[in-house]
């Protein structure tokens, strides 16, 4: 973690002195940069790309934005936004229109992806989308380690789906995954006879959401559990 990069997310920014405005910020070199990255991946962005979509000259950039490891986490910010307002709904409800919600930004920007894992600094936007979360779970016997973690879980669990899509493209990995064993097990199911019955037994396989929606309800009704065993009753329900 930088100083600059540190300033750049968080500020204090410099306020404008008298005299012509500015003919660039922050907000929108980030807003040019998230543009290319999602019409053409994170490989094609770099100051000159990002200079030319805005008009002006890369060494103009360089007096807003030190590099390009700064211009990313600048974008992260401005690609991922405000997290979804709370409802008035219980700690499920809230948790899963939250997954819901990320699992969104992750498909209207793949590369997000790539950018948002290790150590890092995080930006206000990104601590909010936490903040969100954890403050789902107050009040309910956890532990701010667990609360913590079930953060985590439910995260790695959007990402993980979102993943497997990008991955797929527009066919969808269930789709692509059946298909492409779909001759293997008619000639050799015999030896996979659990897989083969599955397979056999879906209708269809599961769309994104479907996934999404599936493993979310399970590591919410572990949560349940532990939440009614600090409680020491039985699980409530949604």
């Amino acid at each position: 973690m930088t100083d600059e990069l540190k300033r750049l997310l968080w500020g204090p920014h410099p306020r404008p002195r008298r005299g012509p405005k500015p003919a660039l910020s922050l907000d929108g070199i980030a807003r040019a940069g998230v543009a290319i990255a999602d019409a053409e991946g994170l490989p094609a962005l770099s100051m000159q790309r990002v200079a030319e979509h805005l008009g002006k000259t890369k060494m103009s950039l360089y007096r807003y934005v030190p590099g390009r490891a700064e211009l990313v986490a600048l974008m992260v910010e401005a690609a991922i936004g405000a997290p979804p307002e709370p409802d008035a709904g219980v700690w499920r409800a809230r948790l899963t229109n939250w997954s819901h919600a990320l699992s969104a930004v992750f498909a209207h920007h793949p590369w997000l992806l790539d950018v948002t894992v290790g150590p890092r600094l995080m930006g206000p936007n990104e601590l909010a989308w936490m903040e969100r979360a954890l403050a789902a779970l107050e009040g309910l016997g956890l532990t701010g380690g667990e609360r913590m973690d079930a953060v985590v879980l439910l995260t790695g669990h959007v990402r993980g789906i979102a993943l497997q899509s990008r991955a797929a493209g527009a066919g969808g990995a269930e789709a692509q995954l059946v298909a492409a064993l779909g001759e293997v097990m008619r000639e050799h199911g015999d030896g996979y006879p659990s897989l083969l019955a599955a397979m056999a037994s879906s209708a269809e396989p599961l769309a994104q959401d479907q996934a999404l929606a599936f493993g979310l309800e399970r590591i919410l009704d572990g949560l349940e559990v532990l939440i009614a065993r600090r409680a020491g009753g039985s699980p409530a329900g949604s």
